[in-house]
């Protein structure tokens, strides 16, 4: 259980509804910041600004999957007005204070070693990104059937990395019948990708095996669908970037070229924030276990 302690939830959207209902049946008490539009009521928690919270009774900090963005804002579709967090709050709070966020940011890092508060990044996690790979890849299948006009089986579909979220991915569509075929840089990758009887390509020769492309799936978080490699892909194909912003697209190139291409990287959080939300919640709770009897 985890009676006693003291949650601070920052922002958020329809995920973090899962979170406050795993942390209320701990007995956790929950401050929840950036949720004036909630209406649901939830035993243990109260909404509250930040000047209400008691800073120094924090036992930890919960943050959006997003994090927190250049400018110290935090995202929330429950709040009023932006959301911000500082020094002033976290210098309260005990030293090693956690928090708990999706993605981390240069301005979150710089926040915490400031306030000498520790940083958990989530989506580093492999059990929370490989979970979360499968609503990335049910949101992927849905967005190509949306912006396309054939099917996906017998489409030609290029997956672009092949870590945990591109092997979830790749494996889908092979699944439903598309000639899938993959990029990566790992030797290591390539080898798993051709075991799995995928088609596959070093990612020095991209620009070549999407000339005849459909579909392109990218989950590389850096630039590798260029305007050189989006000059040669035909005029009906359809990329979608699971990437973390700013993704590995030359989105400003596809749209003076015509090409459908889209940045979606909080697909789970999209088509199944009930399933993501869990996901979220059993793992923080575990931690704040952790924390709890440590």
């Amino acid at each position: 259980m985890l009676t006693g302690m003291h949650v601070v939830m920052v922002g958020g959207d329809a995920r973090q509804l899962e979170i406050i209902r795993n942390l209320s049946a701990l007995d956790a008490k929950i401050s929840l910041v950036g949720f004036e539009q909630l209406d649901d009521g939830f035993i243990g928690a109260s909404k509250q600004t930040m000047t209400e919270i008691d800073w120094g009774t924090v036992d930890a900090v919960l943050l959006p999957v997003g994090g927190m963005a250049s400018d110290g804002t935090i995202s929330s579709i429950f709040a009023d007005k932006p959301l911000k967090l500082g020094a002033r709050q976290l210098n309260e709070t005990s030293d090693q204070c956690p928090i708990y966020t999706g993605i981390t940011s240069k301005r979150l890092d710089k926040l915490a070693n400031d306030t000498s508060c520790k940083v958990v990044v989530l989506m580093n996690r492999d059990d929370v990104a490989i979970y979360n790979s499968i609503p990335t890849a049910e949101g992927a299948v849905m967005l190509s059937i949306q912006h396309t006009d054939y099917t996906i089986h017998h489409a030609n579909v290029a997956v672009l990395g092949f870590g945990r979220v591109g092997m979830t991915v790749a494996r889908t569509f092979h699944a439903l019948g598309a000639h899938v075929k993959v990029g990566a840089r790992d030797g290591a990758h390539l080898a798993r990708a051709t075991e799995m009887g995928l088609e596959t390509f070093p990612m020095q020769q991209v620009k070549e095996a999407l000339c005849d492309i459909d579909i392109v799936i990218n989950t590389i978080p850096a630039k590798v669908v260029t305007a050189r490699v989006l000059a040669e892909m035909p005029q009906h194909a359809f990329v979608l970037d699971l990437a973390s912003r700013p993704g590995g697209v030359d989105f400003s190139y596809a749209e003076k070229r015509g090409l459908k291409a889209m940045l979606a990287p909080g697909l789970p959080g999209m088509v199944a924030p009930k399933t993501a939300g869990k996901i979220l919640a059993n793992v923080i709770a575990d931690l704040l276990l952790e924390q709890a009897n440590g």
